[in-house]
């Protein structure tokens, strides 16, 4: 199998140690840019910098965006969304000491944020804490602002719970259906793999290109093999995820520490 997993490991998984190689941002379109120009005008409005900060994040900017957010804590120090949206991008770069630190002080604010619980609930399960997880995502789930975050934390709480070992109660969520059926939506294809409707490999459909899609994918399917005890299907699939260019998908991530887990060789 052809993995080309490009990584820099250099220390235990909840460290600072993992980025990858071919970590880039997209072009300017010009967003930032009037970000930027609207920012220098007026440099204390917080929704400008929040602004500044969406508009690095939607080219894949994280570094600079959470130069970008530090600023805005540092004139609001109380602020959850700064700390909710700092915490997503030192994830995005693998810097999960920080982002867990910044995810449960956005929690300390306010215990019913939403993304503050779903982006924890993701380094918990990284880090294999995934009771802790499954704490998370189950906090998470009816606070869901919308059918995609519904879909995307019903999933998370399901693998959650099946790398917990709580078969059952993974089953009774399933049942349960609290995610919407919404077929474009990645993680509805993956829940319909956990359920039974469509086998692994009919997952995938024609529309399935973009980078960051064909990570989460592959990532979930890489997984439910695992948790069945397929490791040579399981570690395929992570490698799909890898080869996707999709870095900053949490498919590909968790993939990478999957692999590192598992002790497959990186170049």
């Amino acid at each position: 199998m052809k993995l080309a997993v490009l990584l820099l490991c250099a220390g235990p998984l909840s460290g600072q140690s993992i980025e990858y190689l071919s970590y880039k941002s997209q072009p300017d379109t010009g967003g930032v840019a009037r970000a930027e120009s609207a920012l220098a005008k007026d440099p204390g409005n917080l929704a400008l910098i929040a602004r500044l900060g969406a508009a690095q994040v939607a080219i894949r900017q994280y570094r600079e965006a959470i130069a970008t957010y530090s600023k805005g804590l540092e004139l609001a120090p109380k602020d959850t969304a700064f700390y909710r949206e700092r915490g997503h991008r030192y994830l995005s770069i693998r810097e999960f000491d920080k982002a867990y630190a910044d995810l449960t002080k956005g929690l300390s604010l306010d215990s019913t944020d939403y993304g503050c619980l779903y982006h924890l609930g993701i380094i918990q399960f990284l880090r294999g804490e995934f009771d802790l997880a499954v704490r998370s995502f189950t906090r998470a789930l009816p606070l869901a602002p919308d059918s995609n975050e519904r879909t995307g934390s019903t999933d998370w709480l399901w693998m959650s719970l099946a790398r917990a070992g709580r078969n059952a109660e993974a089953q009774a969520l399933l049942n349960r259906h609290p995610d919407a059926a919404h077929a474009t939506i990645v993680y509805t294809r993956r829940l319909r793999v956990y359920r039974g409707q469509v086998a692994p490999d009919s997952a995938f459909t024609p529309a399935d290109t973009d980078d960051v899609s064909v990570a989460t994918l592959s990532y979930g399917l890489g997984d439910w093999y695992l948790v069945r005890g397929n490791r040579k299907k399981a570690l395929e699939w992570f490698g799909r995820a890898i080869e996707s260019g999709g870095w900053p998908a949490f498919g590909f991530i968790v993939a990478e520490v999957e692999l590192k887990h598992m002790q497959v060789p990186q170049r």
